[in-house]
C-alpha cells in the first residue's frame, strides 16, 4: 500500500509499506516511527521537531525492521537532549543508518560526546555526519574527529563549519 505523509516543511513523502502493514494503524504519534521503519531516506528538516520527537526516531533506529539509511533532521531544535535519544538508537546493533544530518540543531560539546559514544558502541554503519551550524566547541570536534581516524569506525565524513570563520568571511565581503 502507499502511505502519504505531509510535513510542516510542505514536503511530500511517499512510502511503500510492507505487505502486512495496515494503514489504519497510523496516528499522529507514530507516523514518523512508521515512516522510518519502511523508508531508506527520511527528511524532517525544519519540521519544528524537538528533543521529545527524538524518542520515536530512536525507537525506529533500534527496530530490527528498520531500513533507514539516511536521516536529515537539520534546522530543528533538538539540542543535546534530543541527540542523546538519537544516540541511544545509533548504539543499537540493528541501526543501519549511514548518513545523519544535524545541521542547525543546537548541538554542543555534550551532544558530540553522545554521538562519539554511540560510534564506539556501533562503529560499523554511520559514514557521514553533518554538524554544521552547531556549537560543538573544540573538544566536541576533537572527539568526533578521532572517530575519523579510528580504523574500526566507518565514519569518513564529518561536516562542521566553525561559526567564527563564517563571520570573518562575511565581514571580508
Amino acid at each position: 500500500s502507499l502511505l502519504q505523509l505531509y510535513h510542516h516543511s510542505q514536503s511530500f513523502l511517499e512510502v511503500i509499506c510492507a505487505p502486512d502493514y495496515k494503514p489504519y494503524q497510523i496516528n499522529k504519534h507514530n507516523k514518523h516511527l512508521i515512516c522510518c521503519l519502511f523508508c531508506s531516506l527520511h527528511r524532517l528538516c525544519g519540521c519544528n521537531l524537538t528533543a521529545q520527537s527524538c524518542g520515536s526516531l530512536s525507537s525506529a533506529l533500534q527496530s530490527s525492521h528498520s531500513v533507514l539509511r539516511e536521516l536529515d533532521l537539520s534546522n530543528n531544535d533538538l539540542q543535546d537532549s534530543g541527540v542523546k535519544l538519537l544516540s541511544d538508537g545509533l548504539k543499537s546493533p540493528n541501526c543501519q543508518l549511514e548518513i545523519l544530518r544535524l545541521s542547525g540543531c543546537m548541538v554542543t560539546e555534550k551532544g558530540c560526546g553522545y554521538v562519539s559514544s554511540a560510534l564506539s558502541s556501533n562503529p560499523s554503519h554511520l559514514r557521514e555526519l553533518d554538524l554544521s551550524y552547531n556549537h560543538p566547541g573544540d573538544s566536541g570536534v576533537k572527539l568526533l574527529s578521532e572517530k575519523l581516524e579510528d580504523p574500526n569506525c566507518s565514519l569518513d565524513k564529518l561536516k562542521y563549519v566553525k561559526q567564527e570563520v563564517l563571520l570573518f568571511c562575511f565581514i571580508l565581503l
